[in-house]
């Protein structure tokens, strides 16, 4: 599994983990899989409550951030679901400014994380 990979995937872990406080039904699509499908479509997160879907969330790394990208948050945030995107904190005026010359700035929510290492 690559690095980029493998943070993906403990994004996705701990943001389940932290949401589930919130949302009752959480469906991931782990990398390659394709098991929560929300309207033909297959977000990283399906979050809803009493069988109602009521957001979508994509986490992204550095590498995934892209025009190709932006396009298929465009598709996502069309689904008239609320759309939360997780990226690096340090590249969130780029997402910031990708999003905006897409039109997407007001549809979409944006949450950070950072990796950080503390030694003595």
């Amino acid at each position: 599994m690559e690095y980029a990979d493998l943070v993906h995937e403990l994004i996705l872990g701990q943001v389940k983990r932290k949401l589930s406080r919130t949302y009752k039904d959480i469906s991931t699509n782990t990398k390659g899989e394709k098991k929560a499908a929300y309207e033909g479509f297959y977000p990283d997160m399906v979050l809803g409550n009493h069988g109602i879907a009521l957001a979508l969330l994509e986490v992204e790394t550095a590498d995934s951030i892209s025009e190709k990208q932006a396009d298929n948050w465009k598709s996502l945030s069309g689904l008239g679901l609320k759309l939360i995107l997780m990226i690096p904190k340090d590249q969130k005026v780029r997402v910031t400014d990708l999003l905006w010359s897409k039109g997407l700035m007001d549809k979409i929510s944006i949450g950070t994380y950072e990796i950080s290492v503390q030694m003595p």
